[in-house]
């Protein structure tokens, strides 16, 4: 199998520099090629700003967002129609002297198919999509799935 290699820029700058723990900007730009620039933070406990993206929201989205890709590819191969799908992801990370670890993410994918002949197979295929999601596979807690399937 072929490598695939990523590339990402992160921008950050504050004239006052890292001087006082406490004030420095916790502000960020992670910048891609051909993409929108995603303003960051870090998360308000560790004096960031609420309204930006932090790392921990961005690692439980890519967990969401690969969970949906892989799962529509093994519904869509296995003649499962997915007409829509949503999810609330929740995660929960422990704080452990200045570092700390993701305990565990929690997946809760709401799925509609186009047929109720279809719900069984549907349900069944969140076990393969989660095998064959590359950030799941990389990451070490787990990640579980409460599906939700209803037909149209």
């Amino acid at each position: 199998m072929p490598d695939h290699h990523y590339e990402t820029q992160l921008r950050w700058a504050d004239p006052a520099g890292t001087t006082d723990h406490r004030t420095y900007s916790r502000e960020h730009e992670v910048v891609a090629p051909g993409r929108p620039v995603l303003v960051g933070s870090a998360d308000r406990p560790f004096r960031g700003d609420p309204a930006r993206w932090n790392p921990e929201l961005l690692l439980l989205a890519a967990l969401s967002e690969c969970h949906l890709l892989s799962y529509l590819s093994f519904c869509a191969r296995a003649g499962v129609v997915v007409t829509a799908y949503a999810d609330r992801a929740t995660a929960t990370m422990r704080q452990e002297g200045m570092g700390g670890r993701f305990t565990e993410v929690v997946l809760r994918p709401e799925v509609t198919v186009a047929e109720s002949s279809m719900l069984d197979e549907a349900e069944s295929l969140h076990g393969p999509a989660h095998e064959a999601c590359f950030i799941a596979s990389s990451v070490s807690f787990p990640v579980r799935h409460v599906p939700k399937v209803v037909a149209a």
